[in-house]
């Protein structure tokens, strides 16, 4: 190399050194040593990271309903050329390959995944989508509820609540199979005697009938303190299953009233509410001595527990049976918040004995959705 070119490139080289590495042809400014930083430097480097993840996290949210619009405008086209033109699966595997050609780093492109969009934009037939609240999950969640909800006001009921609640894909698919849209606010109670009428429906609402306690497995616990003892042992199931906005305070909660020890079997807070419940578990069907027992428990928390800004406390009677109409005599007069439900272990309790066993599993339903993603793309084939 003659001496000017070697001149020129060791002098390239040195800025090279100084600005930093090259990417693409651009040269950037090499980052000065830590050592030599001002002082707040890490501080406010963790303060930058924390807002630009923020940041990257609200984009995404952002983006979604997006991304929902897109799906469903794709499956609407889908639907139409599969009644107007009988696309098969032929044409919707070929379509699927030219897509993802066309945008190879964008997922979700699959046959599959096409024939689920028009699955959407069949059970949502009127735009636009971006506007309606399905449009705030994300296109996992949409896809279980297609595939698990086929009641639309059902689905509409999970929908609000996922969103409400900020529920996982799985937190979604254990309420469907509780049913929780069938339990949800069907708790026997006095709220609206005890309490303002905005507060007593949204208390209402957070106490369902029956409790279903599925994570006991095949266990039939037939003393208090064995039930007790298997929900804290799957505590997080417990809350789950309460729902959202309870806090744990404890179990077997001693209380001294006149010299007299009570203890309570469970007690939570709510932070909504900001109310103690009061938690009185009975391996049997309700009797209506019951009430007055827990009401005693709830006055005893509120006298001894409560604090200057809590609102007063409510009883939750949990047991394995009741009548309705005694229950509600039970508690009429009453002038304190009660409620009582049933609890049990398996949705099917609940169900007519002509019924049980007929609800469908996941593999089941995860089979009929096949069977409805393959006659959408066989229809109109011979």
């Amino acid at each position: 190399m003659p001496p000017k070119e070697k001149r020129a490139t060791r002098k390239l080289a040195a800025e090279r050194g100084s600005r930093g590495r090259s990417r693409d042809g651009a040269l950037f400014t090499a980052a000065p040593s830590k050592s030599g930083l001002p002082a707040g430097y890490a501080r406010t480097l963790q303060d930058i990271k924390a807002h630009l993840r923020s940041a990257r996290v609200r984009a995404v949210l952002a983006a979604n309903p997006v991304v929902i619009e897109a799906y469903w405008r794709t499956g609407k086209l889908i639907l139409q050329r599969q009644r107007e033109a009988a696309w098969g699966a032929k044409v919707i595997d070929r379509l699927a390959a030219d897509l993802r050609q066309e945008f190879p780093d964008m997922g979700g492109l699959s046959a599959r995944n096409l024939l689920s969009m028009s699955l959407f934009a069949a059970a949502y037939p009127k735009g636009p989508i971006a506007k309606q609240p399905v449009s705030q999950l994300p296109w996992g969640h949409i896809i279980r509820l297609l595939q698990m909800v086929k009641d639309p006001a059902a689905r509409e009921f999970y929908i609000r609540e996922a969103i409400a609640h900020g529920w996982s894909r799985s937190v979604l698919e254990t309420q469907i199979q509780g049913q929780l849209h069938l339990r949800a606010g069907r708790a026997v109670n006095n709220f609206a005697l005890t309490m303002p009428p905005a507060e007593s429906d949204m208390a209402a609402q957070l106490f369902k009938d029956p409790y279903l306690f599925d994570f006991l497995g095949t266990a039939d616990p037939r003393r208090e303190a064995e039930v007790e003892q298997a929900l804290l042992d799957h505590v997080q199931r417990f809350l789950l299953e309460l729902g959202s906005g309870f806090a744990f305070v404890g179990r077997r909660v001693h209380l001294e009233v006149g010299g007299d020890d009570f203890y309570l079997d469970l007690l939570f807070y709510h932070l909504r509410l900001r109310r103690y419940v009061v938690i009185e578990l009975k391996a049997r069907a309700f009797e209506p001595g019951d009430v007055g027992q827990l009401n005693l428990c709830r006055a005893a928390v509120d006298d001894l527990l409560r604090h200057a800004d809590d609102q007063s406390t409510i009883g939750l009677l949990l047991c394995r049976g009741k009548n309705k109409l005694v229950v509600e005599y039970a508690l009429s007069g009453l002038d304190k918040s009660i409620a009582v439900a049933d609890w049990k272990k398996q949705i099917t309790e609940t169900l007519p004995a002509e019924f049980q066993g007929s609800l469908p599993t996941i593999a089941e339903i995860e089979a009929e959705l096949a069977g409805e993603l393959d006659a959408a793309a066989k229809k109109g084939n011979p």
